[in-house]
């Protein structure tokens, strides 16, 4: 992009600057959710770094884009607000081992959880660039890197989902190239050793295989024919439902926990509505309220869904979905 004259002194050309940068947003908001793993501390990070931008738009030179600049003004904001925040963890990041369906659910409320990202509409045309900005933010991906420090994070995220040279990141962050090749080899280890599997390859949202299982899906609760979500779960799937501390696997387990454990009881009682979060099919859930007749806001699916089945559900507590533009109630 052309970078606005520095001569013009009555501000326009801050505010021309503020207003063409606007574009990326969208991208900036996902870079600080892959920092964070929260939408909420994302969009605040958001907002603090175009004004940190737009208060040090005069001493921008025009060495690199505006768009290289913003990221390294986010990559600050995010290193400094995490240096005072909690890691966000999944149920199967606290160590724990798999829970038993019929034992009580504890609500841990005090424990930051990962929160899934909305997906927008305004994602680039390009094909490629969808799958890459998909790949980057999946919930697995997201999950895993909450285990690096900051510092690895910002490393990793900046060296290979931005394609970053070494000697760029290591200007954005402070530090000697030598350091920056240390972190992301260290980063890299720790990915390898808690990240996700790569056996099964998620099918996309819109893929056929994807609809068809989150059509399933949505039928088998609706219905409560609960025992039939044991022949859409691959052998080893899991489930877990933040702020929930425990988490299931197999689908006999996942089946016994719904019935166990899910404050419905019939047919009807369950309602969804089908979007996406996270680049991966998801489904809105809005459980009967039998004193008021209505279906409010409940859970969140988030599914990962491979050739041979849904292999993982996080089911996030919801009470509303307004950042996915659905109603709060049906």
């Amino acid at each position: 992009m052309t970078v606005l004259a520095h001569d013009i002194d009555d501000g326009s050309a801050e505010d021309g600057f503020l207003a063409d940068a606007q574009r990326y947003r969208r991208e900036l908001l996902a870079h600080c959710y892959r920092m964070t793993g929260s939408v909420h501390d994302a969009e605040d990070l958001v907002q603090e770094t175009y004004l940190r931008a737009w208060k040090s738009y005069s001493g921008f030179q025009g060495k690199s884009s505006v768009r290289t600049w913003l990221y390294r003004i986010a990559t600050n904001t995010c290193l400094t607000a995490l240096d005072s925040r909690q890691r966000r963890p999944l149920p199967t990041g606290l160590g724990a081992p798999s829970s038993d369906p019929l034992d009580d659910i504890v609500a841990r409320e005090e424990v930051p959880w990962l929160e899934p990202l909305p997906d927008q509409a305004d994602d680039p045309a390009d094909p490629s660039v969808i799958v890459s900005s998909r790949e980057s933010v999946r919930l697995a991906f997201v999950a895993a890197l909450q285990h690096l420090s900051p510092r690895q994070r910002a490393v990793l995220v900046l060296r290979e989902v931005l394609q970053w040279k070494a000697s760029e990141v290591a200007d954005a962050i402070g530090a000697s190239t030598a350091a920056v090749n240390s972190l992301l080899q260290r980063a890299r280890a720790q990915l390898e050793a808690i990240g996700p599997s790569e056996d099964d390859e998620l099918r996309l949202p819109d893929s056929p295989e994807a609809q068809d299982l989150l059509t399933r899906y949505i039928a088998a609760f609706e219905s409560y024919d609960i025992d039939q979500l044991v022949e859409l779960f691959t052998a080893e799937a899991v489930w877990e439902m933040p702020p929930f501390d425990g988490w299931y696997q197999g689908p006999e387990n996942i089946v016994q926990l719904s019935k166990t454990h899910c404050p419905s009881d019939a047919p009807g009682d369950m309602r969804f509505i089908r979007t996406t979060a996270n680049g991966q099919p998801a489904a809105a859930l809005y459980m009967l309220n039998r004193e008021t007749g209505v279906h409010e806001a409940f859970q969140l699916h988030v599914l990962d869904v491979t050739a041979r089945g849904i292999s993982h559900v996080v089911a996030f507590h919801m009470t509303s979905f307004e950042q996915w533009g659905l109603p709060a109630a049906l």
